[in-house]
């Protein structure tokens, strides 16, 4: 920091706020701490009693603020994602398209330990809409060290902290399996909620198919949607472990691999996943999913939407934040539930 003439001082940083008071009408920042100092502006600065400012001695070995947030923006910016305007020392970073938000979150942690900078984010594995803001990204001081930002820019270096991954259009099957439904006994309500929630995205439903308990008939009504040219196929019914819940045995004969048959998520412990030929989802739904605003379906389908495929390691880590409080007013996704993934 350097005191000199304000009559000297265009081109110059300021290294602190300018107050202006204009007595019974007004108190504000007429001049903030990071401003570059122009012509037009020493006029103003004299007409509020500064003959002399500080202002910021530039040093190869320091950056100012607004220089080290586009080393920070560039660092987290990832695809279909673009970044507000720089402002004393801060830019956000908002979403292109609609899609799933990655991040790294171990890679983030370790910029945010260096200390003089921050990145705050959403939540990892989240959709989020196009025009959101996904981070906001500042330098803690007016000038920060050349060599901190160095430190930054190798953990950053191979690939972005923060990448969008448009969601995909998918054609999707609907098998619901029930003797009590095929025969007319009870009204199926499954699936009425299945297409709610796929609405949400970019989805062709190719049909639903309801079937008795029969295991042969459950494997050709997934096989008929897989000849369709289904991208996924969604089975509800028959997912408990009572004898004659035949849905994850039939799922497994069409010669899909079986991923998890259970989830540390409540609500949907009773979850399967599966893959056939490595890449068309077969997803069993528990009945939580019916009549729980929000389950395990929510979770994981923003993923497969994305085309990510998921691990059992995946569905593990999810029980960190995988119990949903039930609320009366759900605010989901403003809420705990998923957040620990």
């Amino acid at each position: 920091m350097k005191m000199i003439k304000t009559i000297e001082a265009v081109g110059h940083v300021l290294c602190h706020d300018i107050t202006r008071i204009i007595k019974d009408v007004t108190k504000d920042v007429a001049f903030k701490k990071g401003h570059i100092i122009r012509e037009e502006d020493v006029p103003i600065l004299l007409s509020l009693g500064k003959d002399n400012i500080y202002i910021w001695e530039k040093s190869e070995d320091m950056l100012h603020e607004n220089e080290a947030a586009d080393i920070l923006f560039n660092i987290c910016k990832g695809k279909n994602i673009s970044g507000s305007d720089v402002r004393e020392g801060k830019i956000d970073l908002i979403a292109d398209v609609d899609g799933l938000l990655r991040i790294d979150v171990d890679r983030l942690n370790m910029v945010n330990s260096l200390g003089e900078m921050m990145i705050a984010t959403r939540h990892n594995n989240f959709s989020v809409k196009k025009g959101d803001k996904l981070a906001g990204t500042r330098i803690i001081p007016l000038i920060i060290e050349k060599e901190k930002m160095t430190e930054a820019i190798k953990i950053g270096r191979n690939e972005p902290l923060l990448n969008i991954i448009k969601f995909k259009r998918k054609k999707v099957g609907i098998v619901t399996t029930g003797n009590e439904v095929y025969y007319g006994r009870i009204k199926d309500s499954f699936g009425p909620v299945i297409i709610e929630k796929l609405s949400e995205y970019d989805v062709e439903i190719l049909g639903q198919e309801i079937v008795n308990d029969d295991l042969q008939n459950i494997g050709q009504a997934i096989n008929r949607f897989i000849e369709k040219g289904a991208d996924m196929i969604v089975c509800t019914g028959g997912m408990s472990v009572d004898p004659d819940d035949l849905t994850p045995s039939a799922i497994k004969n069409t010669g899909a691999e079986i991923i998890s048959y259970g989830a540390p998520v409540l609500p949907g412990a009773m979850f399967l996943l599966s893959y056939y030929k490595d890449n068309i989802p077969i997803i069993g739904l528990p009945g939580c999913v019916m009549y729980s605003k929000r389950t395990i379906f929510d979770l994981v389908l923003p993923r497969i939407m994305a085309d990510i495929k998921l691990s059992s390691k995946d569905l593990a880590l999810m029980g960190h934040g995988g119990l949903c409080l039930s609320c009366d007013i759900c605010t989901y996704p403003n809420c705990g539930f998923g957040k620990g993934m």
